[in-house]
């Protein structure tokens, strides 16, 4: 489950966003306990922690007193809200930027999108 590209306490954040953006756990819903994802994956249970301490700071979940860890509400759209804009500003925009120094028209593009997800004008 775990690689070596990034902290495993961010890595624990991310899968646990895959998951709330892909509805596998949806908003209002209790998530496992860190001690549970601890043992579960096999993890330092502060490692855990940290990573859904990351969450909590991001508002993506929170917490119920005595109870536990929750899906935000809205969590979900905020998340493919984040993801829209990293999409234009990492894939979108820096394509954009080539296509220009290379002289590709914008038409050119917009017309192999259209091609390439079945589009056709």
């Amino acid at each position: 489950m775990f690689h070596d590209q990034s902290p495993i306490y961010q890595q624990i954040a991310e899968g646990i966003k895959n998951d709330i953006v892909s509805g596998a756990l949806k908003e209002e819903e209790q998530v496992m306990s860190t001690n549970q994802y601890a043992a579960f994956y096999r993890i330092n249970p502060a490692t855990a922690a940290k990573g859904f301490q990351l969450l909590t700071d991001e508002g993506i979940l929170y917490k119920k007193r005595g109870i536990g860890m929750f899906v935000s509400p809205n969590a979900r759209e905020t998340l493919l809200e984040q993801r829209r804009e990293r999409f234009f500003e990492e894939v979108v925009d820096r394509m954009l930027t080539e296509a220009n120094q290379i002289g590709i028209p914008l038409e050119d593009i917009v017309l192999r999108i259209q091609n390439r997800r079945g589009d056709r004008p």
